[in-house]
């Protein structure tokens, strides 16, 4: 599925003693022979304010090399995302995770401009990729690596493609897929 054209993101979390899984930078690997990487988003998760607390994410702006607030997920416990922000744009959690029927190995979102894509589990039962409407591969998942390769197709919706990753490895992490 993935190609060698893909866009490749690393997932880094905190090391600090204290610090929630929710909070963890994304680093875009740029080339391959020397590896370098570029910090591109900022998660950070505070226990202020309702009582799961909220995720905040920041992303890179390549014109002034400058973190700016992109959005932000709410948190009614600290297991259960209820809403998240793409801007101003207020979308539930299970809007971002429907589920077709029980047995569903998928999990839809729809892009913002309602485009409908799913992500879906590997047949390895640990990573996850996602898909268009046409069955077009257009991001994977590698938990083992903590990589997502997003097809340069898809760039546009990058922001909602690393937040619905985030939120569907997080949510199958804890066994509720």
């Amino acid at each position: 599925m993935a190609t060698e054209t893909d866009m490749v993101f690393r997932f880094v979390n905190s090391t600090g003693a204290n610090a929630d899984t929710r909070t963890f930078r994304v680093y875009q690997v740029i080339g391959t022979a020397a590896y370098e990487e570029l910090e591109l988003y900022k998660f950070s998760h505070s226990m202020t304010g309702p009582a799961g607390g909220t995720t905040t994410y920041q992303r890179k702006n390549m014109n002034s090399l400058i973190f700016e607030t992109v959005g932000q997920i709410s948190w009614s416990s600290n297991t259960i995302a209820t809403a998240v922000y793409f801007g101003l744009e207020e979308v539930s959690v299970k809007d971002l995770r429907k589920v077709k029927n029980a047995t569903s190995h998928s999990r839809r979102f729809k892009s913002g401009v309602g485009a409908g894509y799913k992500w879906k589990i590997s047949e390895n039962r640990t990573d996850l990729y996602c898909i268009d409407s046409q069955d077009k591969y257009i991001a994977s998942w590698s938990n083992h690596e903590r990589i997502l390769r997003v097809t340069p197709r898809a760039s546009a919706m990058l922001d909602r493609l690393v937040v619905t990753c985030f939120l569907n490895v997080w949510f199958k992490r804890l066994g509720r897929w």
